[in-house]
Formats: structure tokens, C-alpha cells, sequence
């Protein structure tokens, strides 16, 4: 597939401009004409450009999207009739799956095959699975001691504003979309502008599969304009937002000021704890994954390396053979495993908080450096000791191939540490002591937490954090709730004539 800046690109039979936007259920230019580059972070070069919308332009969408919603041509649909466009759509994503990897790798950065066996087939299961939820929505009836007959509906929200960021848009996009759609909703969909090409891919797919006009529309550009826009609209009810702990409590604050719905999936700095007792073979290669997938640029990355004292000098020693020799570079090589960082920025971030490290006495065990491979914003996966918990590579999230590795004595000592950041997103015990893994795992304070491996994931099981790592759930039944609203209708049966 070749990717280009000249209209219209063709993807299999979907044909699409990726520099316009999809309002409305068309393609249009933004309102003043404004377009911005589309940089690969592999090569560093332009691989598209896409439309720079204004705030008219977020307007225009809000407006397509309350239109649908209020002439019902989605929202009074059956959960069934909704299911059965959902399920096209799965379809469609699964004859170009391949075109859609092949499109993810190059505007993320990432490496081909995770593009392929985890991005795209994680995006198509979450709507499968979403269209498995709208074949049995449902309320309930409630028996009440008064003679009336009182049942709960279960309603669509309205419009729904889902902000995703630049790491993984496909998948954090389809966590929103999905069970958006199934519940009856309207959206207007803000993707990170770094990344926004899967989006775009996404409009024409759902259009393809009978979402009608209006329901679903794409916005790219500015997050700092266009978010705050968006998020305060006041025909906007419900905000779906993913991304950084500081810009979601900023948009949390200004949805309060409506009072519409915030659900927010925030930063993570997940710890890992180590225990004596693990398969160390196969716990060494958890963390491994843990801090490299995706080039450490996941809220739900293992970064943070608790190491029962016993064994810390001999996971050091094989951490500093093992990770030099993880696949590194060239993205449409199947066997890479990490790629570049997604920007220049983020590259810089990384840096910086890689030299405070060093700065704060931290032993630099590999890594610790850029790799300059011809262009992209690479950086070598790195391991560092001999840091203290309030440092700051170890308190804040790094969102990079960076790996912090600190001893415990006990397990007590250990769940302090593991509790001890702001944050509460994942969390992950590396043990063959069953009681435990449950009597550890109930203590830690995050929305999930994973034993013996990590980052596994399934559209039916609920994800989410805790303290500054969000509230709400995506995936499972539970994420239907973020979507709906309870309506209770009693009916007065009149006088009892028994």
C-alpha cells in the first residue's frame, strides 16, 4: 500500500481523501483550507497531509451528529438492526485487515507485526464483540409495593465525544466507537493529530457498512483547540476521552462545567513485582514485553520492576545480557519488536527523563541513548538501577522503552512501593505462590492486575483505572454503561380491586 498526500487513496474498495474530513457523512475540506503534514516516525518524513479543522468545523460535526441522534435514524433503531451494521463492519475490517495494518504502522510508528496480530485484530474483536451486546439490550421491571407497574429502559446517551491520543489510535478509538454505536449513540470522533489515518480509514469502513449519514464524523487537528471546543460543546452530552493524566483532569473540569458524563482512561506507571518464587525464565521475558511493547508508549507499560531481593543481582545481570538483543529498528521487518517513539517531542521527553535519572545516581545497565538509524525518532530499550522511589523517572510516567528496577525485602514492603505513584492503572505479580498472587493482588491499587504475563487484554473484560489513572471502564458489558442512561417509567394501575 502506498501512502500518499494526493486524493483520493485507494485501500482495497475503500477510497477515501486522508486529508479531509468526515462530517456528515462526507468528505470535505476544514473551513479555511488549513492542512498540516502527516510525519513517519520510522523515517522522519511526510507519508500524508490531512485537513486542520477550525472550531467551525468542530461545529459542523457536533451539529451532523445531534441531527442523526435527534431524527432517530441510528438511535431508535433495535439493538439487533444496530448489531447487524456493526457486524458488516467486521467484515469489511476483516477483507482489509492487512491495508489497515500496513496504514497503523506507518502513521504510529509501529512494528508490523504487532500492527497486524494486536492492533488491527484487537479493533475488529472489539466490535464484534460490541455487536454480540446489542443482540440482548435490555432493561428490567421492578416490583414496587405500590399497584403500579414500574420498568427501567435503557437509553442512549446522545452525542458522544471521543478524544483518543497518538499511541494506539485504532484500538483506543474502537474502545469508544464500538460501544457508542451499539448503544444508539451519535459520535464526533477527535483523534490525535499526530496519528489520524486510521480514523479516517474507520469513517469510510463504517459508512460502507450502513451507518447512516451523520452518526459517525471525524475531526482532525489541534487537541489543545479542537479538544476544549469539543469538550465544552454544549450539544456534546457525553465526553470519551484517553490520554494524558494532566489533559484529562483539564477536560474533566471543563465538562463539569456542563455537566455532561466524563469518563477518562489516563497515564499509568504500572509496577511489576518480582518474587523469588516466579519461573524466572518465563517472568523475565514479562517484563521484557512489559516495558518494550509498542516502544514502552502504552499507559498500561510495566516500567517499574519490583525484585525480591534474593534473586535482584541475578535479574539485573540477565536484564543487562537479554534486552540489547530484543529486535530493534527497521518496522516492516516481521521480526522488529520495538520501533521508533511517535515524535520528535516524545523522543525528547524520553531523553530528558533518561538524563534525570542519570542525574539522581541511576546505574545505566543498557540503553540509556538514541539510535540514530538514518532518520525516526528511535531510542534504545533501556534498564536502570540504583534509584530511590521518589526519583522522578520512577514516580512519573516515562512512556518510553525504559525499564526502573528496585529490591524489596518483604511483600509488605513491596505493595507499599507498587502503591506508592499516583497512579493506579495496571499492575502485575510474578509468582508460583497461588495464595499469594491473591492475597497481593487484592491490595494493589489498580484497575487490573495480571499475573505470571501482562498487557492481556479481551473485549469482555472491563479495563480502567484508579486515583490518577481515571475513572470508568472500557471493554466488557461494563463499558455499555458509559454509553447509556437509566430512564424508570411508572404507571399508576389505579385502585386495587382485590
Amino acid at each position: 500500500m502506498t501512502i500518499t498526500d494526493n486524493p483520493p487513496t485507494v485501500t482495497g474498495s475503500v477510497q477515501f481523501p486522508p486529508g479531509q474530513l468526515f462530517i456528515g457523512g462526507e468528505w470535505r475540506e476544514a473551513a479555511d483550507g488549513t492542512r498540516r503534514d502527516v510525519i513517519s516516525p520510522a523515517t522522519g518524513s511526510v507519508i500524508s497531509s490531512v485537513a486542520w479543522a477550525a472550531t467551525a468545523d468542530v461545529d459542523a460535526a457536533v451539529a451532523a451528529a445531534r441531527e442523526s441522534f435527534d431524527s432517530g435514524v441510528w438511535s431508535r433503531l433495535s439493538g439487533r438492526e444496530r448489531s447487524r451494521v456493526l457486524l458488516k463492519a467486521v467484515e469489511l475490517l476483516r477483507e482489509r485487515r492487512e491495508e489497515l495494518a500496513q496504514l497503523e504502522s506507518h502513521d504510529v510508528g509501529k512494528p508490523i507485526t504487532f500492527a497486524r496480530i494486536v492492533d488491527v485484530e484487537h479493533a475488529i474483536l472489539q466490535f464484534e464483540y460490541a455487536a454480540s451486546l446489542g443482540q440482548h439490550l435490555d432493561g428490567s421491571v421492578r416490583e414496587i409495593p405500590a399497584n403500579a407497574h414500574a420498568y427501567i429502559r435503557k437509553e442512549p446517551i446522545g452525542v458522544v465525544a471521543a478524544i483518543t491520543p497518538f499511541n494506539f489510535p485504532l484500538i483506543l478509538s474502537s474502545t469508544k466507537i464500538a460501544p457508542a454505536l451499539i448503544a444508539g449513540n451519535s459520535i464526533v470522533h477527535k483523534p490525535a493529530g499526530d496519528t489520524p489515518l486510521s480514523a479516517l480509514f474507520m469513517a469510510q469502513v463504517l459508512k460502507d457498512a450502513g451507518v447512516p449519514d451523520g452518526v459517525f464524523n471525524v475531526v482532525t487537528g489541534s487537541g489543545a483547540s479542537l479538544g476544549d471546543h469539543l469538550v465544552g460543546h454544549p450539544q456534546v452530552d457525553k465526553v470519551a476521552f484517553t490520554g494524558s493524566t494532566e489533559v484529562g483532569a483539564h477536560a474533566a473540569a471543563l465538562a463539569a462545567r456542563t455537566l455532561k458524563p466524563f469518563t477518562a482512561e489516563l497515564g499509568g506507571n504500572a509496577a511489576n513485582i518480582l518474587f523469588a518464587d516466579a519461573d524466572l525464565d518465563k517472568a523475565i521475558g514479562t517484563v521484557i514485553g512489559a516495558f518494550v511493547f509498542n516502544a514502552g508508549q502504552f499507559c498500561m507499560a510495566g516500567p517499574r520492576l519490583l525484585v525480591e531481593r534474593p534473586i535482584y543481582d541475578t535479574v539485573l545481570g540477565i536484564l543487562a545480557q537479554a534486552v540489547p538483543g530484543v529486535p530493534f529498528g527497521d518496522i516492516t521487518d516481521d521480526a522488529t519488536v520495538v520501533g521508533p517513539l511517535a515524535s520528535q517531542k516524545q523522543l525528547d521527553k524520553v531523553t530528558d527523563l533518561v538524563e534525570s535519572a542519570r542525574r539522581d545516581g541511576a546505574q545505566v545497565l543498557c540503553g540509556g541513548e538514541q539510535a540514530d538509524l538514518g532518520g525516526g525518532f528511535y531510542y534504545r530499550p533501556t534498564v536502570l538501577a540504583g534509584l530511590s522511589s521518589d526519583a522522578v523517572c520512577v514516580r512519573e510516567e516515562v512512556f518510553g522503552p525504559v525499564l526502573t528496577v528496585q529490591p524489596f525485602d518483604t511483600e509488605e514492603e513491596a505493595i507499599a512501593m507498587a502503591n506508592g505513584t499516583a497512579y493506579g492503572l495496571a499492575s502485575g505479580i510474578q509468582s508460583s505462590d497461588i495464595s499469594r498472587i491473591h492475597r497481593v493482588a487484592k491490595r494493589l491499587d489498580a484497575g487490573i492486575c495480571w499475573v505470571n504475563g501482562w498487557a492481556v487484554l479481551d473485549p469482555a473484560v472491563p479495563f480502567g483505572g484508579v486515583k490518577a489513572s481515571g475513572w470508568g471502564r472500557e471493554y466488557g458489558p461494563e463499558s455499555l454503561a458509559s454509553y447509556q442512561r437509566t430512564k424508570s417509567i411508572v404507571i399508576d394501575l389505579g385502585e386495587d380491586p382485590a
